[in-house]
């Protein structure tokens, strides 16, 4: 039986000059479907308190598997309407995973996901 090890995502993303609030709007678009996928553990949208055009996208998940899942579903989809429709001036997803004391001292290898725009 294997173990499930919870993990979670986090894009920053940077509204162009005069957009943040158009931003925010389409981003909060997300909380609800995102809260109620299966698999998610939390999943938060905050605002920068120093930088107005800088939004977090957080989503903490059971599993990798239901992770990628909602990574393939419709609602991943406002990230291409955002940049498409030129109100992202960048856009920085990671993903991540818990980890073993070991695995944080450097002993062991892992794959790394990254999307930056």
């Amino acid at each position: 039986m294997s173990t499930q090890i919870p993990v979670s995502h986090m894009a920053f993303v940077r509204a162009r000059a005069g957009r943040s609030a158009e931003l925010g709007a389409r981003l909060s678009a997300l909380i609800e479907p995102s809260r109620n996928a299966p698999g998610c553990l939390s999943f938060a949208l905050q605002h920068s308190q120093c930088d107005p055009e800088l939004w977090l996208v957080s989503g903490f998940w059971a599993s990798q598997q239901a992770m990628t899942a909602y990574f393939g579903s419709p609602a991943m989809q406002i990230f291409a309407e955002l940049v498409q429709d030129m109100v992202v001036n960048s856009l920085d997803f990671h993903t991540f995973k818990d980890v073993s004391e070991a695995q944080a001292l450097g002993q062991s290898q892992a794959a790394v996901h990254k999307l930056a725009g």
